[in-house]
């Protein structure tokens, strides 16, 4: 971390996103309902940009990198073995990708002091978008026996 970086904002999720999340029932609705609300924290960050508002700014990435953190595991801890649970990693994958590209405008933006944490958070989405899609193709919640 350069020395002049600004520290990272904190990851959390508001009281009022966790009540929706909990609300949802179906693994279908909390992959959607997640996507729904990463979309809203960064349509929340690109509307500070212009106002160079860049506390704001990481308060809004905050929260979208504690929900993506937060789907990632609740997919992982549903049963991978289900075709439902996998169509919604898949799902997911690919709700991530749309955020790359926003992500990297708002690195763009950001001052020099700032932009360390964006290089960590784009960073990170790759590797969720990684972790998303190892069920699709490995044989993960498997069990293996030796012969």
């Amino acid at each position: 971390m350069p020395p002049d970086a600004a520290p990272p904002p904190l990851k959390i999720i508001s009281k009022a996103e966790k009540e929706q999340l909990a609300a949802a029932r179906e693994v279908k609705e909390r992959t959607k309902l997640s996507l729904v609300l990463m979309d809203a924290r960064v349509k929340v960050a690109e509307q500070y940009l212009p106002q160079e508002q860049y506390e704001m700014v990481f308060r809004e990435l905050g929260g979208f990198h504690a929900l993506v953190i937060d789907a990632l595991e609740y997919l992982a801890k549903s049963d991978t073995n289900r075709d439902k649970v996998l169509d919604n990693f898949k799902r997911f994958e690919i709700g991530l990708r749309t955020f790359t590209l926003r992500l990297e405008l708002i690195h763009r933006e950001m001052p020099p002091q700032r932009e360390y944490y964006l290089r960590i958070l784009m960073r990170e989405i790759r590797d969720a978008r990684a972790k998303a899609m190892e069920p699709l193709f490995g044989e993960i919640g498997t069990k293996h026996t030796s012969p």
